[in-house]
């Protein structure tokens, strides 16, 4: 790697930094809060691994997830709860994902697309409905929001679609996100939504390896290649993810930021509405309509 790369490196790894720390700074004391009992819980799991052993963990999980999948109405469980978490502020729809591979193989696949076009459809109609009107006492008092508007009713579908396969917003989020924005109509945020079906692959990918990894009679009768192999598959799997998200996003950002027929302006205020949704997101805040 060169020395332009490496310092090009630090500075985005800076940059990112710096940005969360003053997203830290802005949070409410309650916000802060959750942050922390965040960090603990995962310091908490962390120990309860190490004492218990990750073997018996994922042994205990696999288990479990096989039962789900020997039930005849696991599937649809499993579905519901993903249309659920569709719903601001609900989380955990990435977990799911791996969970169908982990339980069902590819074939879970099949359930995570089809439960997260219902659920995010369902969460884009309620929230349409619900705050409608909101949504417009909002926007008449936010130019960024203004610029989003204008930007994709005029770019239409196309810039939807790369809004949508874009990391961040985050999937639950992103949801509230195109439910905000007037311009955007139920088949063309559905349509979007379809394009979101290969990292859903990917996931499922993982957890359908982590499965074949996590039984000790599968582990058993693997030789150490095949161990190695359904390992990197793991870990290669997570680092694709990472990196396809990362790189998604950056071109995300780099196409608002220089989409024509538009100020310059008015593309930085569209890509900061993007950027900074999770921070002001008006159907999930306070009502901010005089802000």
């Amino acid at each position: 790697m060169s020395a332009s790369n490496s310092e090009s490196a630090v500075a985005i790894v800076k940059h990112y930094l710096t940005l969360a720390f003053r997203r830290y700074q802005k949070l409410h004391v309650f916000g802060k809060l959750v942050i922390w009992l965040v960090v603990l819980f995962y310091i908490c799991l962390g120990a309860f691994i190490i004492v218990v052993t990750p073997a018996r963990i994922f042994q205990y999980l696999y288990d479990k997830a096989k039962e789900l999948s020997e039930t005849s109405w696991g599937w649809l469980a499993l579905g519901i709860t993903m249309c659920v978490v569709s719903v601001p502020p609900l989380v955990g729809h990435t977990t799911l994902t791996s969970l169908c591979g982990f339980a069902y193989g590819m074939k879970g696949f099949f359930i995570s697309a089809i439960a997260s076009l219902v659920g995010s459809a369902g969460a884009f109609l309620m929230l349409r409905c619900l705050f409608s009107e909101r949504i417009r006492r909002w926007s008449a008092h936010n130019e960024k929001w203004q610029a989003l508007e204008a930007v994709v009713k005029a770019k239409g579908l196309p810039l939807i679609i790369l809004i949508r396969v874009s990391p961040f917003p985050p999937w639950v989020y992103s949801n509230s996100f195109f439910a905000s924005i007037e311009a955007v109509s139920l088949w063309q945020f559905a349509l979007a939504t379809c394009f979101v079906f290969p990292k859903l692959a990917l996931h499922t990918f993982i957890g359908s390896r982590m499965a074949a990894l996590s039984d000790g009679h599968q582990r058993d009768r693997m030789d150490t290649h095949t161990k190695v192999l359904n390992g990197l598959l793991v870990g290669g799997g997570l680092l694709i993810a990472i990196f396809t998200s990362w790189l998604i996003y950056t071109l995300v950002q780099g196409h608002i930021r220089k989409l024509e027929g538009f100020s310059p302006e008015v593309d930085e205020l569209a890509a900061e509405a993007v950027e900074q949704y999770d921070e002001e997101a008006p159907l999930l805040g306070s009502d901010t309509s005089h802000s």
